[in-house]
């Protein structure tokens, strides 16, 4: 698999896609530009993000917020807040658990469903 192949086939921005599974985690990717993501966290899960191109600022609550880059692997703890967001368009790769919902508990207009993110 070619995580740019499958990054490209993504037509719209923060609307992460399912490209496989992995026991019990989701191996998707998403395309980033603007600041939609809300702040948020996932109660009991951690969150992968990969950097496959571009630039993308994370922001964690009550720390300095840090540009990650093509290339850069991060993965935020259970519980913590984040959000993300990129002046130009970057495409990441996400691995979460199967049960985790990629805007945790809050629900925003950029807040998808499993079946939403299955890649068609």
């Amino acid at each position: 698999m070619n995580l740019r192949k499958k990054v490209d086939t993504v037509s719209d921005y923060f609307s992460p896609k399912i490209i496989g599974e992995v026991n019990d985690v989701y191996v998707k990717v998403a395309i980033i530009k603007g600041e939609k993501v809300p702040w948020h966290n996932h109660k009991d899960e951690d969150e992968l993000f990969y950097i496959i191109e571009g630039s993308l600022l994370f922001e964690i609550e009550e720390n300095e917020p840090f540009t990650m880059h093509k290339g850069d692997l991060f993965i935020v703890k259970k519980g913590i807040n984040h959000r993300v967001s990129s002046i130009e368009e970057c495409k990441i790769m996400l691995i979460e658990n199967k049960a985790t919902a990629h805007t945790g508990t809050i629900k925003s207009e950029i807040t998808k469903s499993v079946d939403e993110q299955l890649l068609s």
